[in-house]
């Protein structure tokens, strides 16, 4: 009897187990039915032959092209227990200034920062503590003699560390509109100026480099294999006008291959209007209802790539940074990816003072890739807003801040930081982790300076700490490796400015009449402090020969032979990129420009 009653359980669970699967076959295809993808492109526009030619082109090659797994989502939630720290917004690398130089241009003024130098590399902070909260600031000192004037400097870094780690940190839900220029000028080469060629269509060869339209569609798909189903993508283009290309829609219920492939077909036409680009996407976050956009719940960003070169619309800085300005205070804020070498930085470079915005140069789609793959998450989520460093001394004043883009906004007495984003961390040193101020001393005294942060969360929640430093009567002493990198550094960038605004006077910029440079008597100055700081006259941009006069010449080499002092005492082999700039500008010469108009 056991064994028949055994038997009939056996054969009434196989039926409930029939009757299951079939219940659940036709939920999954319910399910799927409701769920069925979307392709939602909005973009139509009149062709000419030859546009219709290469886009069908472009999309018999595009479909081709195997698409991205978006299995990310999983995969990003797998973090290691490595700790963060923070890094500053504005410019995020100095690719736009190391791309120029090796295709053989002279760089653009901005296209070389503090802040973004600062990001290529890490830094001991300092921190000797244990942190337990969102940000611990931690502070080391520095003396040292001007390579140029011998003067005694005194510098003080901030650390930027937190209480973060990989694994705790997570961003969250994401509305992402990414705004792309669509531009005449998209059209040249990646290494190239368009303007060059005064925008003349040219014939593409096999094995020439990719235009800056191809990199910028290949750039954008790499993005959006880093969004999640619960985030929400739409895209606004721009030439002389903007368009809605795609609206915010949920990433699950959107055909994303078919979005990807009328990306990559993409053509560049017309002229350059930012500022109704910008203006489209910031109009696509008022679609969404209040709830879909709480910032307690969601992230807002404008991902807005370009070659940043307007020709018509608002062309003005303010105009445009009232734009991002004004998207900030609604908590959207901006990301600039900057495409191609012929990049103007000028611009994008004041705007990116704002909250919670910073930019990015793209020298390839294979290393912006993998940047995306350790950063996006980032590179989208500010986390620590309006800090402000308080001194309180009457022995000492600031006198120069580097490694943020608000160092403007510097007083004698007073640090200020709009934005602070996640960084990661390496062998215990963060990228891009320090800020570094440079002090002047009006007395003999030695009395502590008292240090008063303050800083607020995301939620707007304030915080404050206190702290006091004192510097030895040394003339040499350094706390930590990392702020005497970030001294190195900081050198290095003033010296490479003043060449670049020396060298470019009367190449596109209109330059203020030069007053002479005294570096033996004041040694190395902050170059944004020179009167005759380049006023751009128009952002459409030609290139500029590269040049070192002899002056220069003997300058760098001069300083070369102390960064390689400083490079061997800090053992930091990372440094030797910077070292190759130094030998190779050292060693070129002014070419003699040559008239070669002829009248046949």
């Amino acid at each position: 009897m056991m064994n028949l009653k055994g038997k009939k359980i056996g054969f009434l669970t196989l039926c409930f187990l029939a009757l299951g699967t079939q219940l659940s076959y036709t939920a999954t295809v319910v399910e799927e039915e409701e769920k069925e993808k979307i392709d939602d492109w909005e973009y139509v526009v009149e062709e000419t032959e030859y546009d219709s030619a290469m886009a069908n082109a472009v999309r018999k090659k595009a479909a081709s092209v195997p698409m991205p797994n978006m299995q990310v989502a999983a995969e990003a939630t797998m973090r290691s227990p490595s700790p963060l720290g923070f890094a500053v917004g504005g410019a995020k690398d100095a690719d736009n200034f190391f791309q120029n130089l090796e295709e053989g241009y002279l760089p653009r003024y901005s296209s070389l920062s503090y802040e973004g130098l600062f990001y290529d590399y890490t830094f001991d902070t300092g921190q000797d503590q244990f942190c337990d909260s969102l940000f611990c600031p931690s502070y080391a000192r520095g003396i040292s003699s001007d390579i140029f004037s011998g003067q005694t400097d005194y510098y003080l870094s901030l650390g930027l560390n937190s209480g973060l780690t990989e694994a705790s940190f997570q961003r969250k839900q994401l509305n992402i509109v990414v705004v792309l220029d669509i531009s005449g000028s998209m059209s040249s080469p990646f290494n190239s100026y368009y303007y060059d060629t005064l925008g003349q269509r040219k014939e593409r060869y096999e094995g020439e480099p990719q235009s800056k339209m191809k990199i910028a569609n290949q750039a954008i798909v790499a993005m959006l294999d880093h969004l999640h189903g619960s985030d929400r993508f739409g895209m606004v283009l721009f030439d002389d006008q903007g368009y809605r290309a795609k609206p915010l829609r949920l990433v699950d219920e959107t055909d994303m291959e078919a979005i990807e492939r009328h990306i990559l077909a993409l053509q560049p036409r017309g002229g350059t209007n930012m500022s109704s680009g910008l203006q489209k996407g910031i109009a696509q976050f008022a679609e969404l209802g209040a709830r879909l956009k709480d910032p307690t719940l969601y992230e807002n960003r404008i991902i807005f790539l370009t070659d940043a070169m307007p020709n018509q619309g608002d062309l003005s800085k303010g105009g445009l940074f009232s734009m991002v300005q004004a998207a900030a205070t609604k908590d959207i804020y901006t990301s600039f990816i900057g495409v191609g070498v012929d990049f103007n930085p000028d611009l994008i470079e004041s705007i990116t003072k704002t909250r919670g915005a910073n930019y990015y140069a793209v020298h390839s789609s294979e290393d912006f890739k993998k940047r995306l793959d350790d950063e996006f998450d980032f590179m989208v989520t500010p986390l620590v807003f309006d800090l402000e460093l308080q001194l309180s001394s009457d022995d000492y004043e600031i006198v120069g801040v580097f490694g943020t883009p608000e160092a403007d906004l510097a007083s004698g007495r007073m640090l200020k930081i709009n934005t602070l984003f996640p960084s990661s961390t390496e062998e215990e040193e963060v990228r891009g982790g320090v800020v570094l101020v440079k002090l002047k001393k009006r007395n003999e005294s030695n009395r502590p300076l008292h240090l008063n942060l303050s800083y607020s969360d995301r939620s707007g929640k304030h915080f404050s700490t206190q702290d006091t430093v004192s510097f030895a009567p040394k003339k040499s002493h350094w706390d930590t490796t990392g702020i005497r990198k970030a001294v190195l550094l900081t050198e290095y960038v003033s010296l490479l400015k003043n060449w670049l605004m020396d060298t470019r006077k009367g190449c596109n910029d209109k330059v203020f009449p030069p007053i002479p440079f005294p570096y033996s008597k004041q040694g190395l100055i902050n170059p944004d402090f020179r009167p005759e700081r380049p006023q751009i006259e128009t952002w459409e941009q030609r290139s500029c020969p590269l040049e070192v006069s002899e002056g220069y010449q003997k300058l760098f080499t001069l300083f070369s032979r102390h960064f390689g002092s400083e490079m061997a005492a800090l053992s930091d082999e990372t440094l030797q990129k910077e070292m190759d700039v130094l030998d190779r500008l050292k060693g070129k010469k002014s070419g003699k420009r040559v008239d070669d108009w002829k009248v046949e």
